[in-house]
């Protein structure tokens, strides 16, 4: 009887240890998912406390690892999150997951000011996943805070090959050119930013350093930026370029800035239009529309946020805004180098 009973007792023990496994089996993907609530509600604290008991039952599990580390990040505990973005790349074998963690970590990187771990984050998130536009365009600002332009520019134009409508990679783009003082490039890079943003307060800022580079304005050297010999020498050749195509301009008379604006356009887009193809990114694209009755459109709707009267006058041309609009969704930019 006595054996009869302890036998019993190893079966009733074998059976709730194989239930309890069985429990904490089911409860991490559970406490995944309350941990994502909780998140999405900014509950902070909530989330992370699920996500480490997630990881009491399963130390490597790679979502947990990941949500703990994004959770912490989120509520400006960005570091302490780190080790388990680690230990999330270490165990992961799914590349968009990968490089979701090589971004956070690079993100992490970069508000603690740890330009290049950032930046060795953000690329080697594009070796896991070399079709995340995200990780592109990352990768260029840290690269841009860095003040390494020529490498941020390459960055931004990879973003936008992967998506040529975002316009917070054009921005960066034309920024970039700019910083480096390649201002052909950076003239026709902030042409197509405000063509897809002109209404906004950095579409300002954008229009103001088109104004810059139109009128001839000196761009003051960069503290800590040390161009190299072929950039200054493409930086001088574009702004020798520039001059001639506007040269005569400050003597002449419009009836309004939006006229001069429209000439001084047609003559950039015309020059950059002649040269060898493919010269600069959207000089065809440029050339075109300034061969078109729209010119003068796209004139006043990229300057809107300085002279309100334009933007009074797009109101009231609905429909010549329409056919501006209607050309831009039909013509192609143009493959980027």
């Amino acid at each position: 009887m006595k054996i009869y009973l302890n036998a019993l007792l190893a079966l009733a023990f074998l059976f709730i240890s194989l239930t309890l496994k069985a429990q904490d089996t089911v409860r991490v993907p559970d406490l995944i998912k309350q941990g994502q609530e909780l998140n999405q509600q900014k509950n902070y604290i909530g989330a992370i406390d699920k996500y480490k008991r997630a990881l009491k039952l399963e130390p490597e599990n790679v979502r947990a690892n990941y949500e703990l580390a994004f959770a912490l990040y989120s509520s400006g505990k960005g570091i302490e999150g780190i080790p388990y973005l680690e230990r999330a790349i270490k165990a992961n074998t799914n590349a968009q997951l990968a490089a979701g963690a090589y971004s956070l970590l690079g993100s992490i990187y970069g508000g603690a000011n740890q330009l290049q771990k950032s930046i060795a984050a953000y690329s080697n998130g594009i070796k896991a996943d070399s079709t995340n536009q995200r990780l592109y365009y990352n990768l260029g600002i840290a690269q841009y805070r860095a003040k390494q332009y020529g490498e941020a520019e390459k960055s931004f134009i990879n973003a936008l090959k992967l998506d040529t409508g975002y316009a917070a990679s054009q921005r960066m783009y034309a920024l970039v050119a700019f910083h480096q003082n390649k201002r052909a490039e950076a003239l026709l890079g902030f042409c197509r930013f405000l063509m897809l943003e002109p209404n906004t307060a950095q579409s300002a800022e954008a229009f103001g350093n088109l104004q810059n580079i139109l009128n001839g304005g000196s761009l003051k050297p960069e503290p800590g930026y040390k161009p190299s010999p072929e950039t200054k020498a493409t930086a001088d050749y574009q702004n020798k370029l520039l001059a001639k195509a506007l040269s005569g301009f400050a003597t002449r008379r419009y009836a309004s800035p939006s006229e001069l604006l429209t000439a001084q356009l047609k003559a950039v887009f015309t020059a950059f239009g002649n040269m060898p193809k493919d010269k600069y990114h959207f000089a065809d694209y440029f050339y075109k529309l300034s061969q078109t009755e729209y010119l003068p459109i796209f004139a006043r709707l990229i300057s809107q946020k300085t002279y309100p009267e334009n933007a009074k006058w797009l109101k009231d041309n609905a429909d010549k805004v329409a056919e501006l609009e209607t050309w831009i969704k039909d013509t192609k930019t143009g493959a980027l180098r």
